[in-house]
């Protein structure tokens, strides 16, 4: 959770002090999934969101914000960017719009700075981006689509492993330093993701852990793949409320029974890997009953979600 989140929620007026059916941020934040700063970046940059304002300036929000704020996420999760929806929820007759092109112009941009290894100017854009769209919308309009852009312009540009070091890199700290703030602001059992693959830094990986995290569950990430028998060990320390392992290559298969065997919390099986082996995990895991497969970081939360684990 952000730290203005955090100062914002604590100068709320307490509930009694509330008017009937109106809403502090905080509350608004934890029902729609939005977190305050994003709240507070639609209102100020766009107009999307007008709250009631106290006497001291706290905000409100009724029922109808509420209602707004998930049609205003319906449009976003359709790829439309956020400077388009004003006009969309406003109009009874909307006008036809280019949702790609926005989200296009950045991943151009980001493809660019990439390439040059412009740290400052990777990191300016993601934290606009990350301000004005919720980690989920943000993942499966820009991120993923960027990451499945860089790796076809890897397979045959030169210089294609010092941009992959270098953007792998920076992702790990960038979001390794928002989960290490949130886990800090968090108690409660964690979601252990786990890297089986034998490739480093693994960016689907860090994905999961910063949408999990994002959530207000706390995570801890094993960024490289752990022997039979170590995992259970980890489990019986951490005592996790899930257990996310990554694969992003083919698996030993043989060796998932006891891998997993011992593992008696929900488990997630994510990455390329699930199909790759689409048709052959089901006879190596159909005595793990508490095994979930998904295909990538937005699969996972989703199944994370569905099993109300977070």
């Amino acid at each position: 959770m952000n730290t203005l989140a955090l100062d914002d929620a604590a100068q709320q007026p307490q509930p009694e002090h509330l008017p009937n059916d109106w809403l502090p941020i905080r509350e608004v934040a934890r029902q729609t999934g939005v977190n305050a700063v994003t709240l507070r970046a639609w209102e100020r940059r766009y107009g999307l969101i007008v709250p009631h304002r106290t006497a001291k300036g706290h905000r409100l929000y009724s029922d109808e914000h509420v209602q707004r704020v998930m049609a205003i996420l319906t449009w976003l999760d359709r790829g439309v960017a956020v400077s388009q929806v004003k006009a969309l929820l406003d109009s009874k007759s909307p006008a036809p719009v280019s949702p790609g092109n926005d989200w296009q112009t950045l991943r151009q941009t980001l493809l660019q700075a990439i390439s040059e290894l412009a740290e400052r100017r990777i990191d300016d854009l993601f934290n606009r981006a990350m301000s004005l769209y919720p980690p989920r919308t943000l993942c499966e309009q820009l991120l993923i689509p960027l990451l499945a852009d860089l790796e076809q312009r890897w397979q045959s540009q030169f210089g294609s492993q010092m941009q992959r070091m270098f953007f792998h890199s920076w992702l790990r700290s960038k979001f390794g330093a928002r989960i290490y703030h949130n886990n800090r602001q968090l108690s409660g059992p964690v979601v252990l993701l786990v890297n089986q693959s034998d490739r480093p830094m693994e960016p689907h990986l860090w994905l999961a852990a910063w949408l999990v995290s994002s959530a207000d569950c706390p995570v801890e990430v094993f960024d490289g793949p752990l022997p039979v028998g170590e995992l259970a060990l980890a489990c019986e320390y951490l005592s996790p409320r899930a257990v996310l392992l990554y694969a992003s290559k083919t698996l030993n298969l043989p060796q998932l029974p006891k891998l997993l065997g011992n593992i008696h919390c929900p488990i997630l099986l994510s990455g390329p890997a699930v199909v790759i082996h689409h048709d052959q995990l089901p006879v190596y895991t159909h005595g793990i009953a508490n095994l979930s497969l998904a295909r990538d970081p937005l699969e996972a939360y989703g199944e994370l979600n569905r099993l109300g684990l977070i």
